[in-house]
């Protein structure tokens, strides 16, 4: 919509020259409805009793200042100042209905009442208005058909309904407006097709229906619209057909838009008779063939985006003649050959993105000499040769982005000049050589990729300079070497900072720990050496640490356990010594730690998230000792040879008669200890059974002493981040699952999410959500009793050994109640409810597969200002969170959006969020962007290999479009979880929505 918002600036301005160029003498009431001030200040009293707003801007409007009413805000009179002729409450912040008694005002030639939440139907009694010129009631919530009697409006020239809710078929009537000049209805649900009416406006000069839901094909009676001088159509509209070659008339024409509306076929050579084309937006359709040469006749073109289509060839050569040329996208096309000298010539090119083709050979010496570019993408092409000397000679220089091309040299001493750069991504190519001076410390730099190159020499030391944006640094898989600079300090905005796979020396310096908004370090696979400073534990808002593979000596410092959100540690494969920290057991968030093949000693604590960590995580460390395959800590192998030594020389003392009795007597006290501990277990479970604290959630057939002998070792069905989940079998008969959450002390701040599971399960109702039945707790334990899923959950059957059993019709129904769950949380909880941990996983499936929505240890309240929420902890799954999740804690429901989009691209592919995707680093969504290319026709190359045919393609095209939505890189851009339920459902049908 970004092109809309420019035009709209444009209309804004010459809506005001029009209100100036209102005349006077049509606007004076003739005698035959000329009402007195008094009256129509009534009038205006009534209206704004309809509106609900604390604006002062209102306060003039009183009945009792009648006499001033030519002076009130946002009202106009005639210049005889009888008549009101303008009503203006732009952006004010209204909301309430705008009342039919407005057309009681018959004089007026002009009605703003844009920017505002107006909602109900507009009146269309305004239709009754002879006088009135224009009509702006865009950016509003307003509903309805448009099915209005225009005929008596015939003297208006402006109608503007951007953005409403305006539904039904676009209103025939309006062709015979002879002055409108001016008609957008974009923004709205209008469906149906375009009616070739449209093609008979008089005085048309600009016409917007973009983004709408408009199907069949653009009338070609279009190019009879010969005034017109801007036309948007694109955006959510679906198209039949091509671009109409008819459209090549419109000799007046300056902005062309129609992107996003699913047109096919090639790009008709009569666009090139546009001679006054300023913008041509072309994007995100199904075109084909080559650039017809003709463009290259659009001398005043300044704007040019044919991005998102199958169009292929060369760039024309007669594209030199664009001399006028601003931007030009041509990225996601299969375009090929070399990037022609003439466009790096093109005198006025600011911005180039050819990205994602196929074009060859060097990039052009000449680019960049004009000294106007700004943006620079020619990534994932199979680009050769030096990076050009003259990219940023203008020092405008602001994304330079050339990834995955087989680019080699040296990068050029000029980019640590370049102090205009603000992205800079260059990882996947051959480069070689050092860093430039200066280049990683430029003052707006907020991104820096140079990772899988041949970069080698040091990283300069520049303690004088305090690059204060840069965000994101990645350096991993090159050749550097030497000490990281102290200088890393001054990286004060700093998040990600990736140097694995370097020849990195010395120690890691502890400035480190003022890089205070780190959220991720990954250092693994160099020759760090000396001992982990303890200042890391000042990086509060870490989540990924990952320091394998070095030389690290010394004792791992306990301030780690100062980093409460961690949720990745690795420190394995060093020297270190000493032993563990017995504080990293409180660190809640922890759920991968690796310790293993280091010199560390003494017992492995068992308290805490130790108890959930794998036995391999402390593999490798002789002198450790601890539970599973690690050494007995019950004596000293030195102490056990000692003691085994003393046994066979008082064996050899001993006569036989003593043996045996002293056999005999060993025998009794055996007996007599395990009679003792057996009494006084069962004594301290009935004191215990006693203290139980029963709240039940519905009426139940058991008690507490039935929920508590579930606590078995032999029960245990699953393991989460908050507990144990235990099946039981109740008296009746009923199965349920019992969740002992991790001891929790009195008083304890940190409760594993026990309080918000507790607050919000026990209240919930809803069929897609797994009932919470009864807690039980005392002062050592808290147990949630929730209704049995005998199927266990999603992930285990898409993952698991029962993997292929669901077909997709069951995986569609899954989704689909999934979803409604989902909704409930979000659109009708009161607050809405937080998950914070959507995965497949907490998919539970009843005895008929019926999907149940569990695992609430993580919810959280969202609050009802309607901004995100910054979360005290990083909560969630590796795989499952959401870009702004795990980069920057602010969350909202468009994060659990995110993960949701994540488990229908599981039920798609059957593949697992993250693992052996082929390249490291590698996620689902990003494999899956890679594997289709946006594209869901490329769904076929990632189904599930279990489905093997038997799949509606159409069916998985459209959940495949509907997962996309979910997972979009900005949280504004994903739909709401009541909108992916009905997109599902529909996706149900046959042909029941068209993605785009």
């Amino acid at each position: 919509m970004a092109p809309l918002l420019g035009a709209r600036l444009l209309f804004c301005l010459s809506s005001s020259l029009l209100l100036f160029a209102l005349p006077s003498s049509s606007s004076t009431p003739s005698r035959s409805h000329s009402l007195s001030l008094r009256r129509q200040a009534s009038i205006l009293v009534s209206i704004r009793q309809s509106f609900r707003t604390s604006d002062p801007f209102f306060q003039s409007w009183t009945l009792l200042n009648h006499a001033a009413l030519c002076s009130w805000n946002g009202v106009r009179c005639d210049e005889a100042k009888r008549a009101v002729v303008e009503l203006d409450v732009s952006n004010m912040n209204i909301s309430g209905v705008l009342s039919p008694k407005i057309a009681e005002l018959k004089s007026l030639a002009s009605i703003s009442v844009p920017g505002n939440s107006f909602s109900g139907e507009f009146p269309s009694s305004v239709s009754a208005l002879s006088s009135l010129k224009l009509l702006n009631i865009s950016n509003n919530h307003f509903n309805g058909t448009l099915e209005w009697n225009f005929s008596r409006m015939v003297g208006l020239e402006v109608l503007d309904a951007y953005n409403n809710d305006f539904f039904g078929s676009l209103p025939v009537a309006l062709s015979e407006l002879p002055t409108l000049r001016h008609l957008d209805l974009g923004g709205n649900y209008f469906t149906g097709t375009i009616p070739a009416e449209y093609g008979e406006f008089r005085a048309i000069s600009y016409l917007s229906l973009a983004g709408n839901n408009l199907v069949g094909r653009i009338p070609s009676e279009l190019g009879n619209l010969t005034n017109l001088e801007q036309i948007y159509l694109g955006y959510y509209n679906e198209f039949e057909g091509g671009i109409p070659t008819e459209l090549g008339r419109l000799i007046n024409l300056v902005h062309l838009d129609l992107s996003s509306c699913g047109l096919e076929g090639e790009i008709p050579h009569q666009i090139g008779n546009l001679k006054n084309l300023d913008t041509l937006f072309l994007q995100t359709n199904q075109l084909t063939g080559t650039i017809p040469s003709q463009i290259g006749n659009l001398s005043r073109l300044r704007y040019l985006d044919l991005s998102n289509n199958a169009l292929t060839g060369e760039i024309p050569k007669e594209f030199a003649n664009l001399r006028e040329l601003k931007l030009l996208h041509m990225f996601i096309n299969q375009f090929h050959g070399e990037i022609p000298v003439f466009i790096a010539e093109l005198p006025n090119l600011e911005v180039l993105k050819l990205w994602q083709n196929n074009f060859t050979s060097i990039i052009p010496s000449e680019l960049g000499q004009n000294c106007r570019l700004r943006e620079l993408d020619l990534s994932s092409n199979k680009l050769t040769g030096l990076v050009p000397k003259a990219l940023c000679l203008g020092k405008k220089l602001e994304i330079l982005i050339l990834l995955n091309n087989f680019l080699f040299g040296p990068l050029l001493d000029d980019l640590g000049e370049c102090t205009s750069l603000v992205r800079v991504r260059m990882g996947q190519n051959y480069l070689n050589g050092s860093i430039p001076r200066g280049f990683l410390y430029l003052p707006e730099l907020s991104l820096m990729e140079l990772q899988n190159n041949y970069l080698s020499g040091i990283i300069i030391d520049e303690p004088e300079r305090s690059p204060g944006t840069l965000g994101q640094l990645n350096l991993s898989n090159n050749r550097l070497f030497g000490p990281l600079p102290s200088s890393i300090g001054n990286f004060s905005a700093l998040q990600i900072l990736l140097l694995s796979g370097n020849q990195f020396t010395g120690e890691i310096p502890s400035q480190i720990g003022l890089v205070k908004h780190l959220l991720k370090i990954d250092m693994s696979k160099n020759n760090f050496s000396g001992r982990l400073p303890p200042e890391i534990g000042d990086c509060l808002f870490l989540t990924y640490l990952d320091l394998s593979q070095n030389q690290l000596t010394e004792d791992i410092p306990s301030q780690v356990a100062q980093i409460r959100i961690l949720n990745y540690l690795n420190v394995s494969w060093n020297q270190l010594s000493g032993s563990i920290p017995k504080e990293i057991g409180s660190m809640k968030s922890l759920t991968s730690a690796d310790f293993s093949h280091n010199d560390l000693s003494g017992r492995v604590p068992e308290t805490g998230q130790f108890a959930y960590f794998n036995a391999s995580s402390f593999l490798a460390n002789p002198q450790l000792c601890g539970p599973s395959n690690l050494n007995p800590c019950n004596i000293s192998a030195s102490s056990q040879l000692e003691s085994d030594r003393q046994h066979r020389s008082f064996k050899l003392q001993l006569p036989g008669k003593s043996k045996f009795l002293l056999a005999l007597g060993l025998l009794f006290c055996s007996i007599v200890f395990a009679v003792t501990v057996v009494i006084k277990t069962r004594l301290m479970m009935k004191r215990n059974l006693k203290s139980w604290k029963l709240t039940a959630f519905q009426k139940l057939e058991f008690g507490s002493d039935e929920i508590v002998e579930c606590l078995n070792d032999n029960y245990i069905i699953g393991r989460g981040g908050a507990g144990i989940v235990y099946r039981g079998t109740m008296p009746n008969g009923k199965e349920v699952a019992v969740k002992r959450l991790l001891g929790i002390s009195k008083g304890s701040t940190h409760d594993n999410g026990f309080s918000a599971e507790i607050q919000t399960l026990g209240k919930i109702r809803h069929r897609n959500i797994v009932r919470l039945l009864a807690f039980c707790s005392n002062k050592e334990c808290n147990l949630l009793v929730y209704e049995y899923m005998p199927n266990g959950n999603l992930g285990e059957l898409l993952h698991g050994k029962r993997a292929g059993y669901l077909n997709w019709e069951m995986r569609l129904r899954i989704a689909i109640e999934a979803a409604k769950g989902m909704c409930y949380l979000h659109h009708d909880c009161r607050p809405p409810i937080l998950h914070r941990d959507v995965k497949s996983n907490n998919i539970l499936l009843d005895a008929n597969f019926e999907a149940h929505v569990a695992d609430f240890g993580l919810a959280k309240y969202l609050r009802d200002t309607g901004t995100s929420e910054c979360m005290s902890a990083i909560a969630g799954s590796y795989g499952y969170i959401a870009p702004e999740y795990a980069y920057t804690l602010k969350v909202d429901e468009k994060s659990d959006v995110y993960s949701f989009g994540v488990v229908l691209l599981e039920l798609i592919t059957g593949r697992r969020p993250i693992g052996d995707f082929g390249e490291e680093g590698l996620d689902l969504v990003q494999w899956t962007r890679i594997s289709t290319n946006w594209s869901k026709e490329g769904v076929v190359t990632i189904l599930d290999p279990w489905l093997k045919s038997k799949v509606p393609l159409e069916e998985a095209m459209q959940v495949f479009f509907v997962a996309m939505l979910c997972v979009q890189e900005h949280s504004a851009e994903r739909p709401t979880m009541r909108e992916v339920v009905l997109m599902l459902e529909q996706a149900k049908q046959s042909y029941g929505f068209r993605a785009p």
